[in-house]
């Protein structure tokens, strides 16, 4: 599959970084200016089913990871460096298992090579309470989706992916009924783990729930070379809570 995507900075080693469930590109344009400046080149690709990215009603590591291999070999990246957030994070993951050597360091964030029990369900069905086709404003989909998500930030997280479409009807960007149908596939553990022995990096929030302690065995049994960096203060989505801490955690492991 052909992935949209977006580069911030026109020189330097590529860095690609993979967004998380709900999320796309667009959610880390702003961070991703902060680490060109320090001499990368950043590649940000919508997954399938999210974003300006195709749709399919396949929808699981293996493909989204095989969407990665696609997009690297059509722009000719050699080795990049891959980092991924959330359900972005086992996407690499799985692509480092399944593509040895076509990557040159992996960067997960806030996300373990484990099974995670399905936790969306009141925010699938929120999205789900906004009618499209009556819909008259921003406003009033934030207004629905608070009876479900009570988190200002979280609801403006999913409502960027409202939009107006060519008919300037109210649409989502993401594939709702797909991603519903496999929301329990996108917490599964990895598919044929290997031992990957390239430098890896996981990045997690201190506040979060998602890495604990007792996954760090696991993380290097699959990862024996996996530095793991907390972020005081900071939650599930690291990068922008504490973003000066992230940059700064990841350079210090990319140089």
């Amino acid at each position: 599959m052909k992935l949209y995507y977006r580069t911030v900075g026109e020189t330097g080693i590529p860095i690609l970084i993979l967004h998380g469930l709900f999320g796309s590109s667009d959610n880390w344009l702003t961070i991703s200016k902060t680490i060109a400046d320090q001499g990368y080149r950043v590649i940000l690709p919508d997954q399938r089913n999210h974003g300006r990215s195709p749709r399919s009603s396949d929808f699981d590591y293996q493909n989204m990871a095989a969407d990665l291999k696609e997009l690297v070999d059509d722009l000719e990246l050699g080795q990049p460096i891959l980092m991924g957030h959330s359900m972005g994070g086992k996407t690499v993951m799985q692509y480092a298992i399944n593509y040895p050597d076509t990557f040159s360091h992996l960067v997960v964030v806030d996300i373990a090579p484990k099974f995670y029990p399905v936790h969306h369900s009141d925010i699938l069905r929120g999205l789900n309470a906004v009618d499209l086709t009556t819909l008259k404003s921003r406003n009033e989909a934030d207004a629905i989706l608070s009876r479900h998500e009570p988190s200002v930030g979280v609801r403006q997280f999913l409502l960027k992916n409202l939009y107006r479409n060519e008919q300037g009807q109210f649409d989502w960007r993401i594939n709702l009924p797909i991603i519903e149908r496999e929301i329990h596939g996108i917490g599964e553990e990895l598919t044929n783990p290997r031992i990957v022995t390239e430098p890896a990096l996981f990045i997690r929030g201190s506040e979060s729930s998602y890495v604990l302690d007792e996954d760090i065995p696991t993380i290097r049994r699959i990862f024996p070379n996996a530095q793991v960096a907390t972020i005081a203060g900071a939650g599930h989505w690291v990068q922008a809570e504490k973003p000066d801490d992230f940059v700064q955690a990841l350079i210090k492991f990319l140089d």
